[in-house]
């Protein structure tokens, strides 16, 4: 199991498959919450996962991917778009500087 240190986190990738609307928003969302913390938040493919990524968000069925490209990374996992516990951690994490464990 990965983790790294909230106040160690200056990059967060979401991660998914076919680029629609939902992981936009939410790439836009955490991004609001999280850039006052110095934390830039950037969306892409699984399969392109950019270098430099702290944390990878994804969907439960995204995982495996995620995993393979990005095997030194936190990957963190969500199941819903929109409330899914996995960015009420993520974003105490930063505010907090407590581990972020998968």
């Amino acid at each position: 199991m990965s983790s790294i240190e909230g106040s160690a986190i200056k990059k967060v990738v979401v991660a998914c498959d076919a680029g629609m609307g939902s992981s936009v928003l939410l790439t836009s969302q955490l991004s609001k919450s999280l850039s006052p913390h110095g934390v830039a938040v950037e969306h892409a493919p699984v399969d392109r996962i950019p270098e430099g990524a702290d944390v990878v968000l994804c969907h439960t069925g995204l995982v495996d991917r995620a995993r393979k490209r990005a095997p030194d990374t936190v990957v963190i996992a969500f199941q819903m778009f929109m409330g899914d516990p996995a960015f009420a951690r993520l974003e105490q994490a930063v505010r907090d500087g407590s581990t972020l464990a998968e």
